[in-house]
């Protein structure tokens, strides 16, 4: 078995902007760049890929106007979205039967600008977990190293596009779930403000945690995602107005004096030294290129993992129904827990998930009347095992002794859940390696300020380049 990805030939490497370009100018074709995809997925071990409609991409490829923005791009779209005739799984046995009778509003926006959408990329159930392992597809793998997860839930795009098997794909964050893989496979990885880009056309407003985006190679193509996919939909109400040029401002904000508060570990998670001392030289390189002004602001956020699961559990036990609890041995033993759980909710931890995040949304208000921008890690630690229990170690210290049970569970996603309870937006760009996996860097911003993470990021790209995709063999 190889320990990197095995991939045709010649599949795009580039990022999806280049190879619109390529289209314009005559180098490749549409349906040539479909068929590289194709065939690179048919020889991936990573196991990024749920369902694959071969022969209506081919058609749609066929017939694709390469003047459009993504004209002819071959797209993964998250097993979490609604893709008219495919699968609605939900990443789960108790669905796996079910198919989707319309597209999300996202992949009705992708599709308007051109996009190839060809294959339903792998998640976590229910996109409970920060590691894409499921009864019903098994385990997704790293493509930097066979046998480490690419994160979650987001994992089989990350995978996808980080393997070399699309250039592009969609992702959903409700706790990290397009920071965390993009942070380990070496991604772009844009959270945007909560509503940023609409979900629906059946979207719930609890949890008021989940955002839409895309796993990206380069800064420009998180850009045009935005532009094309951004913007108020009456099918939900609590999606923002639509802002335009992401793409064409690129660069042109004034960064300089900006205040930065460096805080690796947002006062609660633990961090590996290792990480911190590759993502401080990053750090070292936007004070300077930026010139930003760093400050010492005092940040110590509860880790929130419970409050946060408290808040979806109401979600996924209005899903699963009825069915509940007879489908239990179909579950996940992550989403079985969360269940257990879900059966001693009341009014009254209801209302205390919620004084929670009133005082999360104070204390974040708080820290950006002090500063314009967080910086801290994007994960407590590079991948773990593919196959799970989610990490419960940093860096060889055994988490569980050092603090117990609950801490080291929550760890995972302590970095990452204070910007989905808060609705700020939260970029990863790719800072390093450790190990020889990548690291990211995570910077948190202001409401409605996604731009100026943007053009934060296209200082490193542009500076500190990352590699596009993992090393072939």
């Amino acid at each position: 078995m190889c320990t990197l990805p095995c991939m045709t030939p010649s599949p795009w490497l580039g990022d999806a902007a280049s190879l619109v370009d390529a289209f314009r100018n005559g180098t490749i074709s549409p349906l040539e760049a479909l068929e590289e995809s194709l065939g690179a997925i048919e020889q991936s071990d990573l196991n990024a890929i749920a369902y694959l409609d071969a022969d209506a991409a081919r058609e749609a490829a066929r017939a694709a106007i390469t003047s459009l923005p993504f004209g002819g791009v071959p797209m993964g779209i998250k097993e979490l979205e609604e893709v008219n005739g495919w699968p609605q799984t939900e990443a789960s046995l108790i669905f796996a039967d079910r198919v989707a009778t319309n597209d999300s509003l996202q992949v009705q926006r992708l599709r308007e600008a051109g996009a190839i959408i060809a294959a339903q990329t792998t998640a976590s159930e229910f996109g409970g977990i920060n590691c894409t392992r499921t009864k019903l597809h098994g385990a997704t793998h790293n493509p930097w190293m066979h046998g480490r997860t690419p994160g979650g839930s987001s994992g089989g795009s990350a995978a996808a596009v980080a393997g070399g098997l699309l250039p592009i794909a969609s992702g959903g964050d409700g706790g990290g779930s397009i920071r965390i893989p993009a942070g380990f496979t070496g991604l772009l990885g844009l959270k945007g403000t909560f509503g940023r880009i609409p979900r629906g056309p059946h979207a719930m407003h609890p949890p008021l945690t989940v955002n839409l985006g895309c796993l990206a190679r380069s800064v420009r193509d998180t850009a045009r995602w935005f532009d094309v996919c951004n913007g108020f939909s009456p099918y939900d109400t609590l999606s923002l107005p639509k802002v335009g040029n992401w793409e064409r401002d690129l660069g042109t904000f004034d960064l300089r004096n900006k205040r930065v508060a460096v805080v690796f570990d947002l006062g609660s998670a633990v961090v590996g030294p290792k990480q911190i001392a590759v993502l401080q030289e990053t750090v070292d390189f936007l004070l300077r290129e930026a010139q930003l002004q760093q400050v010492d602001v005092h940040i110590a956020f509860p880790q929130g993992g419970l409050e946060w699961a408290m808040s979806n559990l109401i979600g996924l036990a209005g899903e699963l129904g009825d069915r509940y609890p007879a489908c239990e041995g179909d579950l996940t033993s992550e989403i079985q827990l969360g269940m257990r759980l879900a059966q001693n909710l009341t009014i009254q931890s209801a209302g205390a998930t919620e004084l929670f995040r009133a005082e999360m949304n104070f204390q974040m208000a708080e820290i950006f009347s002090q500063t314009d921008f967080i910086i801290c890690a994007t994960n407590p630690d590079v991948a773990f095992a593919a196959e799970g229990p989610m990490a419960t170690t940093v860096e060889g210290v055994d988490l569980m002794k050092e603090y117990g049970f609950n801490r080291a569970i929550g760890n995972n996603g302590a970095l990452t859940i204070p910007a989905n309870l808060t609705g700020v937006p939260a970029i990863s760009i790719p800072a390093g390696q450790v190990n020889g996996l990548p690291v990211g860097l995570q910077i948190i911003g202001r409401h409605h300020e996604e731009q100026l993470l943007l053009d934060l990021a296209l200082l490193v790209e542009r500076g500190r380049p990352w590699s596009l995709t993992a090393p072939a063999n």
